[in-house]
């Protein structure tokens, strides 16, 4: 006589239906959640290119990766990675934990986020204050290895590094790049000529630059990263053993080496931005939009008017779409502290003042590094 089989404690129908119930409220907030603005500037020294950025700070978590950390957990309970009252834990320099830990408070599920020491500290007390654990690192190469201990104690690692490029469905599903495409329909210019972003995990990029080849879009993929990153090493040789040439104060993009995610082939263009232009033009962006943004965000701006510069010079016109990725807050203590720039040699006078000159005569000049 056959015996009934014997299920497993996490394939049992009890978790099913908490898993069930975990989509469901994920579907939930994502219906609740409505689109980021798509902020348009008319920068004087660019007569007929307009200039456009996505306001992903706008999200419940404050960031772009509030995308991401919705995709993570459903990737992970999907693939029946994630059971009722695991732990969760991912690598993170912050702005991705915070969404994750957002997330895990929703879903009633402890978190920790294995982060390098010198996060900005207003990160941390915000992944704290959402309930999560911050396990600090000295050396940021250590993440990934730390979060491999955590999971090997049983806790759901979430690998946004590993996993950000498959976790995303780039064919549509209000990714990120169909609202761009989607928002723009009724602008004067509604295929921009460039996209731009920075490559942190690789998601973004890789589900823009996939996004626009289903698409069969004319749009170009410009990623905008710090100095001799990891990305900007492998990209130009497509070696993926590539390491990055300089550290850099760049949270959340700037990788020291090149991640699972980083997909070069969908790249068209890549440009390095010194940390003291990125810092320069997160503090032009206050000036330009009125409120602040973090340094990635600068870093896109550098690349935009780059591009621009570049258009301007062959009598070309259109539009350039980029994101604003995080809120300025999340760096009152470092980016945008003078004493913090200062002890840092940090100094930005120069390269504000070369952007500057660029955004009043649509002429590029290199910023100081």
């Amino acid at each position: 006589m056959n015996q009934p089989i014997a299920l497993q404690p996490h394939h049992t129908s009890h978790d099913r239906a908490w898993v069930h119930d975990a989509l469901a409220a994920l579907a939930q907030e994502a219906a609740r959640s409505a689109d980021t603005h798509l902020l348009k500037l008319a920068l004087p020294g660019f007569p007929g290119i307009d200039f456009y950025f996505k306001d992903e700070a706008a999200h419940p978590s404050g960031s772009l990766k509030h995308r991401l950390a919705r995709s993570l957990f459903l990737y992970a309970l999907c693939n029946g990675r994630l059971h009722e009252g695991q732990p969760v834990v991912d690598a993170s320099s912050g702005s991705t934990a915070i969404s994750e830990a957002w997330f895990a408070r929703m879903l009633g599920l402890s978190f920790t986020a294995v982060m390098p020491a010198c996060t900005a500290p207003r990160k941390i007390r915000d992944v704290q204050a959402l309930g999560g654990h911050c396990d600090l690192v000295d050396d940021p190469s250590q993440v990934h290895a730390r979060a491999a201990e955590h999971a090997a104690r049983g806790a759901c690692h979430l690998d946004q590094f590993g996993l950000a490029e498959r976790a995303t469905d780039w064919r549509g599903n209000n990714n990120i790049a169909e609202s761009i495409i989607q928002q723009m329909a009724r602008e004067p210019q509604p295929m921009p000529a460039w996209i731009v972003c920075g490559a942190g995990t690789g998601g973004t990029s890789a589900t823009i630059g996939r996004y626009l080849r289903y698409r069969r879009l004319e749009t170009r993929l410009c990623v905008a990263e710090p100095t001799g990153s990891g990305f900007v090493q492998g990209w130009r040789t497509l070696d993926r053993g590539a390491v990055a040439r300089r550290p850099t104060v760049i949270e959340g993009i700037g990788r020291p080496r090149v991640e699972a995610g980083f997909l070069f082939e969908v790249v068209d263009h890549v440009v390095e931005v010194p940390d003291t232009a990125s810092v320069a033009a997160a503090w032009m962006l206050e000036d330009l939009l009125g409120r602040r943004y973090g340094g990635s965000s600068g870093t896109n701006l550098v690349a935009c008017l780059q591009l621009a510069a570049s258009m301007r010079a062959r009598g070309e016109r259109g539009s350039i779409v980029s994101l604003l990725c995080d809120p300025g807050e999340r760096y009152t203590e470092t980016l945008f502290d003078p004493a913090w720039l200062a002890a840092r040699s940090i100094e930005i006078a120069p390269a504000r003042a070369a952007l500057e000159r660029c955004l009043a005569t649509g002429t590029w000049t290199h910023p100081l590094a």
